[in-house]
């Protein structure tokens, strides 16, 4: 059985509206990125209680923090964003979310190849693993653009390099599409061991426009054949940025997102594929 969930911050800034919409759509999880138009890791302890009271009322639960840890550049202070990832957990444990969305760092310079910079993000990726040992979260990487782990080969040296069964590989098929990468003939046999949990959104290489799923070059088709031949089971969250995208996440609003995620389950619905 797998289990749908999003960012709910695509359809609204109000919590009461994302959830409503999500729940609406038959989707019980959120991976939760902002609400009232502030980060997570910037909200208060006040409204985290009062989203915890939300998703208590509409019967919702994370399937992740979608945080923006590690979305910074490699040559920031990392003592200070290990305080920010400190906020990151506290947050997971207080809403029960399994997973906390991370990135693998900007080189220093807009643009720039960031292999030169593998030992530094490698130490950062190694340090927020240790953080957690021990605990029962799970780090999930996003191979977001221009990121160290933006490509199927760089995301499966950080994975296998850091060594750690607490980080794992979010498979987001757009990002790779507008990496330059065909994701399902590029990267899936390389990073399937170590996917646990997917992104949905499609986009086209030649344009760069995010589509829905099965729209684009995303061979999402393709991928959810795989995953249902070899018994995957985990969350796929609604990712669609529709209507708008930028550094910070997307936008879609309640009739682009509703519109995206009917394309998606559309596409298990062809293939048999039963969701939650």
């Amino acid at each position: 059985m797998w289990t749908l969930s999003g960012f709910a911050d695509e359809i609204d800034p109000a919590p009461e509206i994302q959830f409503e919409v999500l729940t609406g759509l038959g989707i019980r999880h959120v991976e939760f990125r902002s609400a009232w138009g502030t980060n997570v890791l910037d909200l208060s302890d006040e409204q985290i209680a009062e989203i915890k009271r939300l998703l208590n009322q509409y019967g919702v639960a994370l399937s992740a923090v979608g945080s923006p840890i590690g979305k910074v550049s490699v040559a920031d202070d990392f003592d200070e964003h290990l305080r920010r990832f400190e906020r990151a957990i506290w947050v997971a444990h207080e809403l029960g979310a399994p997973y906390i969305r991370i990135f693998s760092f900007y080189p220093p310079t807009k643009g720039e190849d960031p292999t030169p910079h593998r030992d530094e993000v490698l130490r950062r990726m190694s340090a927020l693993t240790d953080r957690i040992k021990g605990d029962d979260l799970v780090l999930g990487h996003e191979n977001d653009l221009q990121l160290y782990g933006d490509t199927p080969d760089r995301a499966l040296d950080l994975i296998e390099s850091v060594g750690s069964e607490q980080l794992r590989q979010v498979w987001d098929p757009a990002n790779f599409v507008l990496s330059g990468a065909r994701p399902f003939t590029d990267g899936f046999a390389k990073l399937r061991p170590y996917l646990a949990y997917l992104q949905i959104k499609d986009a086209v290489a030649e344009t760069g426009q995010v589509v829905p799923a099965g729209d684009g070059d995303g061979q999402i088709a393709e991928t959810l054949r795989a995953l249902k031949d070899d018994g995957f089971d985990g969350f796929f969250s609604m990712e669609p940025h529709l209507a708008r995208a930028g550094h910070a996440g997307g936008f879609s609003g309640p009739e682009l997102f509703g519109k995206a995620t009917h394309a998606f389950t559309g596409l298990l619905d062809e293939q048999g594929i039963s969701y939650q």
